[in-house]
């Protein structure tokens, strides 16, 4: 992703040329932050699914692997650009750029499509939970999905990073700098933007709104139900269980609809100005976007990936725990309740 912009300041000049020294140290600062940020947070999530056994189910995994994606930005992508960024020389070779490139896209797509993976997800949870209860313990099913979430994510622009150049038979990348060879190819770009965005967007929005229009639904018969259910007794003069169960369900369901709109919703903030960005410039060849608001845009995907992490206690109360417990409060506030 980067690396498109990065031919953008090639065409003007070297990136060290556009910094002054003062604002070269205020961008390292901020990219350290952004470093930090990511993999603490991304940290705290895979050590809450080991410390917490109850994290543990087959939906959680699914922000697992969001989690470590999340991980690799920060620990990856983010360290290599910096020193290219503040520089606008790629001085590690041939071999650490395209194994950047891989990554980079890699991450960046895989991200999305876990995104797409854990809005299908609870869109099962909510409109067929009896059957979705019934896969629930099914672990080996939920690794293949997210297996399959890495090898999509690969397939899209792995292939085309390693060996393009080598079916064309030259390449557009001039020396010391490091970007796609397909940068140069709008029609590619085009294409891919829409398997990588529009449609994991098209995707996310469908399963939210079905969510939304199942506990409309449900929401409007709510009310005469439990009515009914509070002025019939049955058996030996205990109320019906039914109704009030179907009502917890409901909560239950509200609850997934709000953090999976929230995960959404910042989903699309930080990916559509970029896609945006890049498919105006493919249509007019890089001559109508301005690198700096490609650059700005183009961050807002690893900011991303820094956000997510505290989405989960935001939305989860059991993701709160988990997080407590690693981080040892659990231990002060409840006076050792942390091993129980």
């Amino acid at each position: 992703m980067n690396q498109q912009q990065s031919a953008e300041f090639t065409a003007t000049g070297d990136m060290e040329d556009q910094f002054s020294g003062g604002v070269q140290v205020l961008l390292t600062a901020l990219m350290s932050l952004l470093i930090v940020l990511t993999v603490l947070g991304n940290t705290l999530v895979i050590l809450a699914f080991i410390v917490d056994r109850r994290l543990r189910t087959q939906s959680n995994f699914f922000l697992l692997n969001l989690a470590i994606c999340d991980f690799l930005v920060g620990a990856m992508c983010v360290p290599f650009y910096i020193p290219y960024v503040l520089t606008g020389r790629w001085m590690l070779g041939i071999a650490v750029c395209k194994f950047w490139l891989v990554m980079d896209y890699l991450m960046c797509v895989a991200s999305a499509f876990n995104v797409v993976l854990i809005s299908y997800d609870r869109f099962l949870s909510v409109t067929m939970g009896v059957m979705y209860q019934v896969h629930q313990q099914n672990n080996t099913q939920a690794l293949l999905k997210m297996l399959t979430v890495w090898i999509l994510s690969f397939l899209l622009y792995g292939p085309a990073i390693i060996a393009w150049e080598h079916i064309s038979g030259t390449s557009n990348v001039p020396e010391r700098q490091c970007f796609s060879e397909f940068y140069y190819n709008w029609h590619f770009l085009l294409g891919a933007s829409s398997v990588d965005f529009f449609l994991p967007f098209i995707s996310i929005t469908y399963f939210n709104l079905s969510i939304c229009w199942s506990i409309g639904k449900r929401n409007r018969k709510r009310s005469p139900l439990n009515k009914t259910a509070v002025s019939v007794p049955i058996g030996d003069n205990k109320k019906s269980t039914m109704k009030p169960s179907m009502a917890t369900k409901l909560r239950k369901d509200k609850k997934i609809a709000q953090s999976l709109g929230i995960l959404v919703c910042i989903f699309g903030i930080c990916w559509a100005p970029y896609t945006l960005l890049m498919c105006v410039r493919a249509a007019c060849h890089g001559f109508c976007v301005d690198p700096l608001w490609y650059e700005i845009t183009f961050w807002l995907l690893w900011v991303n990936s820094s956000i997510n992490p505290f989405l989960y206690p935001l939305c989860h109360r059991h993701f709160r725990r988990a997080f407590l417990k690693v981080l040892c409060i659990r231990q002060l506030i409840f006076c050792g309740e942390i091993g129980q």
